[in-house]
């Protein structure tokens, strides 16, 4: 006989409530979300069968409420009071002598946690139920947020375990981790929503939402790192947060107990190191004396324990001018706008430069020359602008825009729609790109130009010898064989691999010339598509997607590097100082014999290298992939297969062997 509505509902509220515990406190979950999000989907449909089952700590009650219409002031039965600081470590050993000499010890046990850059709030439950949860305030008086804090998941609306005291009253930090805040900003920007600043103004925005149900969608976290009543708890701080942690409710894993002073820097500097790898903020390290007997003893200094001490790290956000706004070319063409500002100590170090990311974000954060902005380093982090002040900005600031131009070539930047990157389009002769773009156009898949690594290549362009790739063929003998580490012999055999690569495909020479996104395959494509270089120069950007495996947004790119005079000027250079190409039979791609057909190659063939057999399956329409899929026509086979094979087997994938590639090979 089934269950009854109440035990099925009873049922579901115990196995959602483990699966939060499992989560936010265990950091252990157990079943994914959609399973977790079923359970809470049966739980809903039978409230709504049965409302008299709905109680008011069922997880269903979590979505929140019709808008209130403010918060009412709650006045904290002891005190939320503040820490005192410390910047240094002259001032955490003058902390720790202090508690010594008033305790008359040699050594003092302490518990060090993470400061979390969120909202102090305090929870008092009854019976094990949440019935009030308020914000710090100034210490003495908060505001009710209840509503609010009933729809953060990671919150026990009861508590767990078999010893649940009668009245209880926990305090800790409700905060936004950054891959939550992320998300957040993504769903806002999506609306045309404004955007948070920081995690921490995410936070608190949310908990102080008048309409609950906002709250409810927000990513809230919680941890505990205390209690202000201590009945039935025990009688030292490491013990009592595994007590809140056994009732249900969250507590940092990165809480320590350290003795003494050599435990408490120790300490600091370790969350230190890790500060930036975290998924939450943090603005320092909070120690407290472990005993609580001890705490009791040490007592209280105006408004704080003389037991706590908060140690801060160096300030991640300052205040600066903003001079001007330069541009950085990278190695791919990337066009970075780059911050250049008025000295301002943040992070432990002196930042000048702070990165902008890109126009789209400038235009997001409404930066611009002359503005005064914040500025924010986390650890090794490039330290970045957040924000400007628009309230100080002088008269006549003008909003920055993006250069046509190259700063580094004067070719043209490209910015393809929906894309946040600006590039460079002058990759052949731009000083940024050039030892990028010469040691691709050197490579085996491209000219395969024997003895050209990239450290020559380095010296070549060091030396002022080489801006472009026409460059390379007009090097001698002597020049070569003078630079470093290059003897006669070795200058000899590339000036003889140069000569070589002269006569290429023109497939090779496409793939060789670096056009964004073109790989081998489509450099081939391309190839059979147009036939020759000037053909395929003079295309159109709908002629150039009528290609095989070429869309709109590789067309738009092909197009904009024959667009740059620059690039024309290389092309032309190259076939004065002798590279030549036999032009492509100019055919039907559908019409050949393995068009449609995908294969791919996979151990060593004995009849001819695995790039001729690629290349030749190629000229007969099939495409030749590296990975094997359901999609793939059949894998060859040559000595020592690995793993592939075992791939194509599971999958069903046809496998040929030398024989069959020949037999493909020969197909009319």
């Amino acid at each position: 006989m089934g269950s009854s509505p109440a035990e099925r509902a009873a049922d579901l509220r115990q196995q959602i409530n483990d699966h939060n515990y499992r989560y936010y406190v265990l950091d252990d979950p157990i079943v994914s979300d959609a399973e977790y999000d079923r359970l809470l989907r049966e739980l809903e449909a039978l409230e709504a069968d049965h409302p008299e089952l709905v109680s008011e700590d069922s997880p269903t009650q979590r979505v929140g409420a019709a808008p209130a219409p403010g918060f009412e002031t709650v006045t904290h039965r002891v005190p939320m009071l503040s820490l005192s600081n410390a910047f240094s470590e002259e001032e955490v050993a003058e902390f720790d002598r202090r508690i010594r000499d008033r305790l008359d010890l040699e050594t003092v046990d302490y518990i060090a946690e993470p400061k979390l850059d969120g909202l102090a709030i305090a929870l008092r439950y009854e019976q094990g139920r949440l019935v009030l949860a308020a914000t710090r305030g100034d210490g003495r008086q908060g505001e009710d947020v209840t509503a609010n804090v009933r729809t953060i998941r990671a919150i026990p609306l009861t508590l767990r375990g078999e010893h649940i005291p009668d009245e209880l009253e926990v305090r800790g930090e409700i905060f936004m981790t950054r891959s939550g805040f992320d998300r957040l900003n993504r769903g806002l920007a999506d609306e045309g929503e404004k955007q948070f600043v920081n995690p921490r103004n995410a936070a608190a925005g949310s908990l102080r939402q008048l309409d609950s149900r906002v709250t409810a969608r927000r990513p809230l976290r919680f941890y505990c790192y205390g209690a202000a009543s201590e009945a039935g708890l025990p009688q030292s701080q490491s013990n009592t947060l595994e007590a809140l942690r056994e009732l249900g409710l969250p507590v940092s894993p990165e809480v320590r107990r350290v003795r003494g002073l050599e435990g408490l820097l120790e300490y600091y500097e370790r969350i230190g190191g890790r500060r930036a790898s975290l998924d939450y903020d943090i603005d320092g390290v909070v120690y407290k004396v472990d005993d609580l007997d001890q705490q009791r003893e040490l007592g209280f200094v105006s408004r704080a324990p003389r037991w706590a001490l908060a140690h801060k790290f160096p300030a991640q956000e300052e205040t600066t001018i903003l001079h001007d706004i330069e541009v950085q070319v990278g190695r791919t063409g990337a066009l970075t706008p780059v911050a250049r500002l008025e000295p301002v100590f943040v992070g432990g170090v002196t930042v000048t430069n702070a990165t902008l990311h890109n126009a789209d974000e400038i235009r997001r954060k409404d930066v611009r020359p002359g503005d005064t902005v914040v500025v924010r380093r986390a650890g090794d982090v490039i330290p970045e602008v957040v924000r400007s002040i628009p309230e100080k900005r002088p008269e006549g600031a003008e909003v920055w825009t993006m250069p046509s131009e190259c700063p580094a070539c004067g070719s043209s930047v490209e910015q393809v729609e929906g894309e946040a990157v600006a590039r460079c389009t002058g990759g052949l002769v731009c000083p940024a790109q050039r030892k990028r773009a010469l040691e691709h156009f050197a490579s085996r898949a491209a000219m395969d130009i024997d003895g050209l690594g990239s450290r020559l290549i380095e010296q070549l362009v060091d030396a002022d010898l080489v801006h472009s790739p026409a460059d390379l063929y007009h090097l001698d003998l002597a020049t070569l064989a003078g630079l470093d580490r290059m003897a006669e012999k070795s200058a000899s055999n590339l000036i003889e691999a140069l000569e070589k690569s002269k006569s290429v495909s023109l497939g090779r020479l496409l793939f060789a010339l670096g056009i964004r996104e073109v790989g081998e395959v489509t450099a081939s494509n391309l190839a059979r598509h147009f036939g020759t270089l000037d053909a395929l120069a003079d295309a159109d950007v709908e002629s150039l997607e009528a290609v095989p495996d070429v869309g709109p947004i590789m067309a738009r790119h092909v197009r904009a590097f024959f667009d740059e005079a620059h690039n024309r000027e290389v092309i032309r250079a190259l076939l004065e100082a002798g590279v030549h190409y036999e032009p492509e039979v100019v055919v039907e791609t559908d019409s050949l014999p393995l068009s449609g057909r995908t294969y791919v190659l996979t151990g060593a063939l004995a009849s001819m290298p695995r790039s001729e057999a690629k290349k030749r399956l190629e000229a007969l329409g099939a495409k030749v992939t590296s990975s094997v899929s359901k999609n793939t026509t059949a894998l060859i086979v040559g000595a020592d297969p690995g793993s592939k094979l075992d791939k194509a087997e599971s999958l069903g994938v046809e496998v040929l062997d030398e024989d069959a590639l020949e037999a493909l090979l020969e197909s009319p």
